[in-house]
């Protein structure tokens, strides 16, 4: 069995292969797998050389020989380096693929759901129906237009006839402001009051026939102490 057959468990012609999320699993392991043979084989390359530098004058046999097992190690972790981009380019391209399908997945079942919501609507059938909305809505508004409209019970009036008799009506009502401003002889004067002021106030009399009365009495006193 090949190495992608035992990683994703192929089977016979007649086995049902792994799902999208069973073969992104198993790449991911494999990752891991060849990710620790790298840092073993890193190790082991390391180990060599650092074997070979120390013999390298004390035992030249031992350091060839070190020298060649880390050459085969370094092939081998190349080899690895091109198997991991491998199955890291086919993992990125499988979660695409997966993410793609759960994508139309979810786009077919919104368009059976926009199907079957729109399974008894006939355009036909929408665009009569909107046809009548519109004439109902146009016979709505001529109602509010006549509900609001003045009624006049019948009566018509000539509005001529009505500006003229308004015209008269503010004429006379501007003669008779006329008449009443430009008539002042006709206003009557205020009469003369018929009752006589007094002369001299009665206080101011009795104050002074007191004042000449001091005055004789006190020439009489003057007269008498002489």
């Amino acid at each position: 069995m090949s190495l992608f057959g035992k990683i994703f468990g192929g089977g016979g012609k007649g086995g049902k292969g792994p799902s999208p999320q069973e073969a992104i699993q198993k790449l991911r392991e494999t990752e891991e797998m060849l990710t620790k043979k790298q840092e073993f084989l890193e190790k082991k390359i390391e180990q060599e050389l650092q074997i070979a530098k120390k013999n390298g004058t004390k035992n030249k046999r031992a350091a060839l020989q070190a020298l060649k097992r880390k050459k085969r190690y370094e092939k081998q972790l190349a080899q690895i380096d091109g198997t991991l981009s491998t199955i890291e380019f086919q993992r990125e391209a499988l979660e695409n693929a997966n993410t793609n399908t759960e994508v139309l997945k979810n786009m077919g079942f919104a368009a059976k759901a926009m199907k079957s919501a729109h399974e008894n609507m006939d355009i036909d059938k929408v665009d009569d129906l909107m046809q009548d909305i519109t004439e109902q809505q146009e016979l709505a508004q001529e109602i509010s237009d006549a509900i609001s409209k003045p009624v006049g019970f019948g009566e018509e009036f000539d509005e001529d006839e009505l500006l003229a008799e308004l015209d008269e009506l503010e004429q006379e009502e501007l003669d008779k402001n006329l008449l009443e401003i430009g008539g002042p002889e006709n206003v009557p004067l205020p009469n003369v009051p018929s009752t006589s002021l007094p002369s001299k106030p009665a206080l101011y009399t009795a104050k002074k026939e007191e004042d000449e009365d001091d005055m004789e009495d006190l020439q009489r006193w003057a007269m008498e102490a002489m």
